[in-house]
């Protein structure tokens, strides 16, 4: 068995969504990217949407957002953070925010976040 394992992206398999590596003795990280499944909403609505998509990937891995050590925000418009901070606040809960960082680039039509997150396994 190998101590990489990799869900596919379903429309481009060469790229994964998410990945966990498992360290010798126990623990790991789980590595998870992931954009609203509704590209049609504001920056709120489509924060909400890729946080829920993350929350599936937390769920299936066994893990909570308390597990979340690093996140990567890509947004296509820097004047969206305050709408962004609100959703994700609404989401991650007190004392457990993540090292974040937020960063403006062009991204496919329609899409305006991607959120990258890294989590810790338990040993």
């Amino acid at each position: 068995m190998s101590d990489i394992s990799r869900v596919p992206n379903r429309t481009l398999p060469s790229k994964s969504s998410v990945a966990v590596y498992l360290l010798p003795g126990g623990g790991g990280f789980l590595w998870a990217v992931a954009t609203s499944p509704d590209r049609t909403q504001d920056i709120r609505a489509q924060t909400l949407g890729a946080l829920g998509v993350i929350d599936g990937y937390l769920k299936d891995a066994g893990l909570d957002r308390t597990r979340i050590v690093k996140a990567e925000i890509v947004v296509t418009d820097h004047d969206n953070k305050p709408a962004f901070d609100e959703a994700w606040a609404s989401w991650m809960p007190g004392g457990h925010g993540p090292v974040r960082s937020f960063v403006q680039s062009i991204m496919p039509e329609g899409d305006l976040i991607e959120i990258i997150i890294t989590a810790a396994l338990p040993a």
